[in-house]
């Protein structure tokens, strides 16, 4: 694909693919049906705007689109489960499925219709990655740190699992809400991260998936007002989003948050982010996401990097690690560390993560700023090949070169 046209098309791809497969399966009942309708949509977009031009509304659209698709292909098929699915669908009002609104609803409900507990875990989270948040097999697998053709077969045998024990497409009811509610938060996380760090690509950051994400997050959070992990997330969410707008240099690179203006924060963001801190600490039942957003109020408070509190952030790192004992959390606990008691005593501790974290590329990265700042240019240098070597978007690769560069 080539031209603006093209462009435009795979803008739409990723922006309306997700609520479109939601709102498809919300009519047909059929995952597999939605995803291929959609598909195929997308496939004569590319002919018909590159003729008459995007239309006003490209997610109706394609909605439309891919419903027509999904009905021809029913009609050709001759089982009476078709027929019958068929019917229903027919029978079915459209319920405005190009609009906004109802898209957003169906975006909720596919969420909770994969993380169904009949699914294992990470076929929870992997299929809802890939439906909803319209990310790639590999990228998912590097979210994952397991290979793209686990995620593949994970996938593949979630979406037979949906079908054949015929797991309806629904918002669970309130007391079943709690078994899956572990796998909806991990997969919003997930899209968030995707999107404030893209994993592939020309940007940094996926705009569009931020704002999804936090959406998301906001409409669960009306959802289970009382779940102190749910308003955790969203405060996470909210206090890493504030920081967005001084993220990006104009040239499209990183800045790193030591280099960031803080006067480009978004001071809204941030009060509200604060506020749900403060919430969840008077519920007094902590979680993952509240300590993680605490880490991040922290740095909220502080007007400079100098100014930050770091004893405090080691400390809510010691407790997020007892909660969750991930190579991750130990990864950033020791990043905080090297800003309290130096690069030597992180590089310690950094060093031990090896073997699990040998194909994450923030690992690398984090490895040879550490390297970088205990003097050690050399083993710097060859860290960020490390990192530059496990794929990066162009502006974090670019980013690495140069690091990598200064040091040559």
């Amino acid at each position: 694909m080539a031209g603006p046209d093209a462009a435009a098309v795979e803008r739409a791809f990723r922006h309306e693919s997700g609520p479109a497969v939601a709102t498809l399966t919300r009519l047909f009942g059929d995952l597999d049906v939605a995803e291929e309708a959609v598909q195929e949509a997308f496939v004569v977009a590319v002919e018909r705007w590159r003729r008459d031009g995007v239309p006003p509304n490209p997610g109706g659209w394609i909605v439309t689109t891919a419903r027509r698709k999904a009905l021809d292909r029913l009609r050709r098929e001759s089982s009476r489960h078709r027929r019958q699915t068929e019917a229903a669908a027919l029978a079915r009002p459209d319920d405005g499925a190009g609009e906004v609104g109802a898209v957003r609803d169906d975006q909720l409900r596919l969420v909770f219709a994969c993380c169904h507990p009949a699914l294992a875990r990470e076929a929870q989270v992997g299929l809802t990655l890939r439906l909803v948040a319209g990310l790639a097999t590999d990228q998912i697998a590097r979210a994952f740190l397991v290979p793209e053709a686990t995620v593949a077969q994970r996938i593949s045998r979630a979406k037979r699992k949906i079908r054949d024990a015929a797991i309806p497409y629904r918002v669970p009811e309130a007391w079943e809400l709690p078994d899956r509610l572990p796998p909806v938060l991990s997969v919003l996380y997930l899209v968030f991260n995707e999107g404030y760090s893209a994993s592939d690509g020309e940007h940094l950051v996926r705009t569009e998936l931020c704002e999804e994400a936090l959406r998301l997050a906001r409409t669960l959070a009306e959802l289970m007002p009382d779940e102190p992990e749910v308003l955790g997330l969203l405060a996470l969410m909210v206090l890493v989003e504030a920081r967005r707008p001084a993220r990006v240099a104009p040239d499209g690179s990183p800045v790193l948050l030591t280099d960031q203006d803080r006067a480009r924060w978004d001071a809204a963001l941030l009060d509200e982010g604060r506020a749900i801190v403060r919430a969840c600490l008077r519920r007094g039942r902590p979680g993952p996401y509240q300590v993680q957003a605490a880490v991040n109020a922290v740095h909220a408070d502080a007007a400079t990097w100098e100014d930050t509190d770091w004893a405090q952030i080691v400390a809510l790192y010691d407790q997020l690690l007892a909660l969750a004992p991930t190579p991750v959390v130990a990864l950033n606990r020791a990043v905080a560390l090297a800003e309290r008691d130096g690069p030597d005593a992180a590089l310690e501790e950094v060093e031990a993560l090896d073997p699990a974290l040998a194909g994450y590329r923030p690992f690398h990265a984090a490895r040879a700023e550490l390297l970088r700042r205990a003097g050690r240019d050399a083993e710097a240098r060859t860290a960020y090949a490390a990192a530059r070597s496990l794929g990066a978007n162009d502006a974090e690769a670019s980013f690495l070169r140069s690091r990598w560069a200064e040091l040559g």
